[in-house]
C-alpha cells in the first residue's frame, strides 16, 4: 500500500499534536503539512497536494467551510474530513455540501478517527 499522507488543520496545537499522533502511529499514514486556519490550509494543499485533509470548521481569519470550497478548487482529488465540536451538525451538512467527505465530531476516539479515513479512502 502506497503512504497516505495527511495535513491537519486545526486552530488549536494540542488538536493537531492530538490527531497527528493518532494518525501516525498507523503503518503507511504519513501527516505531512500542519495548518492553523483556512489561509494556512489552501497553502499546504498547494504545497503538499496530500491524500486526505482533516478540517477544523471553526478557526480564525477563514473558516473550514469556505476552506474546503477553496483546496478542492486547487486540489480536487484530495479528500476532507470535518472535525467539529458537538453542536455544529448544521455546519458539518454545510460543509458535506461543500465537498468534504466525512466528519468527526471532538472530543473524538481514535476508532472513530480511523474509520472516518477508511471511509474517504473508499470512495
Amino acid at each position: 500500500m502506497n503512504e497516505v499522507r495527511f495535513v491537519i488543520v486545526d486552530d488549536a496545537i494540542f488538536m493537531r499534536t492530538l490527531l497527528k499522533r493518532m494518525i501516525e502511529e498507523e503503518e503507511n499514514y504519513k501527516v505531512v503539512g500542519e495548518a492553523r486556519n483556512g489561509y494556512e490550509a489552501i497553502q499546504q494543499a498547494k504545497k503538499h497536494n496530500p491524500d486526505i485533509i482533516t478540517m477544523d470548521i471553526t478557526m480564525p481569519d477563514m473558516d473550514g467551510i469556505t476552506a474546503v470550497k477553496e483546496i478542492l478548487a486547487v486540489c480536487p482529488g484530495v479528500k476532507i474530513i470535518m472535525v467539529s465540536a458537538m453542536g455544529q451538525q448544521s455546519i458539518v451538512i454545510d460543509a458535506i455540501k461543500s465537498g468534504a467527505r466525512d466528519f468527526i465530531v471532538k472530543p473524538f476516539e481514535k476508532s472513530r478517527v480511523l474509520q472516518a479515513i477508511k471511509n474517504v479512502l473508499s470512495l
